[in-house]
């Protein structure tokens, strides 16, 4: 694959219709973006799956209602969105370098929410009755919570993990992208669980009832399906950016994991003393917590470190310009530059520069997993795609032209650093 710059970036003049930089230094000519095209008619498809999912949920719903009453399953509801806001602004926090599709992570939190938990919920009712039939009422309740319970759902989470891979598998460019959708679909699923447990405990305990599970399962273990649900989407991004051979048994293994989570969790809360079960979160669960938010961090900091990596490259290529290599580096000098702007000239004008942003961050990462070998047989349409993304966000931005000139404000003065060597 040629990843090197079409010769109007090495040498043409800058396009009539894009003002220069505060530099003076010329861009590349808009190209054609073919993914416009393909995009505008896949509207309707993702309109339509995420009415679909969300219409799964009324199933589960009406079982809170006619089980529990219409009170308590709206109290249930309620108690069981409290949690939801502040998860999934997490798992947004750690989005931040490269934001997914909005519409995604929605699909992923209702898939969660309608798919996974309406199909748990069948499966979990038919297996549970067929162990009672087998080995009695009581020994079956055990076998399905603590055994076939976890299994049957986080496969069907998990899921959600692959069919993406099949559909969209550009979406997912790593260990940070594979924990968020996985982690979405795990909030989405303990929602759905949560407003069928809260409404019958407040209908079977009242209030207080309520109360006390809602403290248990929406304060002290928010977290709980999301982090179970994240190990095969750890595994899946790990996955998606290895060349071996071996990276096909890495979901596996990262699914057995969140299988095993799970039924130590289970397990604890209906087999153990009260006493049992906050040794088991104090010992084992918190330092897995621990752990993810370690790994989090650290991928988040690896994120970076392959951005600032291309940023010279792409300036070689005269993809973006040297006043803006400092700012799109970290966190803090993109959302310093977005803010400037957004101040000075309106949310429109942010808006471009952030879509801008985006788009360049993909492309770093797209030439760093292809120079590790781990880009398949489309690779040049997904460059020639990422390329045309950048230089089309680029030319939005510029219809702000003091957007762009706030960067090098921004910034100050480039720093001064040897020549790049050209994309190869």
């Amino acid at each position: 694959m040629s990843a090197t710059p079409p010769p109007s970036a090495q040498s043409g003049p800058a396009h009539s219709g894009l003002p220069g930089l505060p530099g003076g230094r010329p861009l590349v000519p808009l190209r054609p973006w073919a993914g416009r095209h393909r995009n505008r008619r896949r509207v309707l498809a993702p309109v339509v799956l995420i009415v679909v999912m969300a219409a799964l949920m009324t199933p589960l719903i009406g079982l809170t209602v006619l089980g529990a009453g219409p009170e308590p399953a709206a109290l249930g509801t309620l108690f069981a969105f409290l949690p939801v806001v502040p998860v999934v602004a997490v798992f947004l926090w750690i989005d931040r370098w490269e934001p997914e599709p909005g519409r995604l992570l929605l699909m992923a939190f209702l898939w969660g929410a309608g798919v996974a938990a309406l199909a748990a919920a069948v499966s979990n009712f038919a297996l549970n009755y067929a162990w009672s039939r087998t080995v009695g009422t009581e020994i079956g309740d055990v076998v399905s919570t603590v055994v076939t319970a976890p299994f049957v759902e986080e496969a069907v989470k998990g899921a959600f993990l692959f069919v993406l891979l099949a559909t969209r598998r550009r979406e997912v460019d790593g260990v940070v992208d594979g924990i968020v959708y996985a982690g979405l679909v795990g909030v989405g699923f303990a929602f759905s669980e949560n407003i069928l447990y809260l409404g019958t405990a407040i209908h079977e305990g009242g209030l207080h009832g309520g109360i006390m599970l809602f403290a248990l399962r929406c304060v002290l273990s928010p977290f709980a399906h999301p982090i179970f649900t994240a190990m095969t989407g750890l595994a899946v991004g790990i996955m998606a950016r290895s060349r071996r051979q071996i990276r096909f048994v890495y979901p596996l293994i990262g699914y057995l994991a969140a299988v095993c989570l799970h039924a130590l969790w289970n397990a604890s809360a209906s087999l153990l003393s009260q006493f049992g079960f906050f040794l088991v979160y104090v010992v084992f669960m918190v330092p897995v917590f621990a752990a993810m938010a370690m790994v989090v961090l650290w991928q988040r900091r690896r994120e970076q470190r392959i951005v600032a990596s291309q940023l010279p490259r792409f300036v070689a290529a005269n993809w973006i310009a040297p006043e803006e290599v400092r700012l799109l580096s970290s966190l803090p000098g993109r959302s310093g530059w977005r803010s400037a702007v957004k101040r000075r000239w309106g949310a429109e004008a942010a808006k471009a520069v952030r879509d801008y942003h985006t788009a360049v961050t993909e492309l770093a990462f797209f030439y760093d997993r292809y120079q590790r070998g781990a880009i398949g047989y489309d690779a040049d349409h997904w460059r020639d795609d990422l390329i045309g993304k950048v230089l089309e966000a680029r030319e939005r931005a510029v219809l702000h032209p003091q957007a762009m000139a706030t960067a090098q404000e921004v910034s100050g003065p480039p720093p001064a650093h040897r020549a790049p060597e050209p994309i190869s």
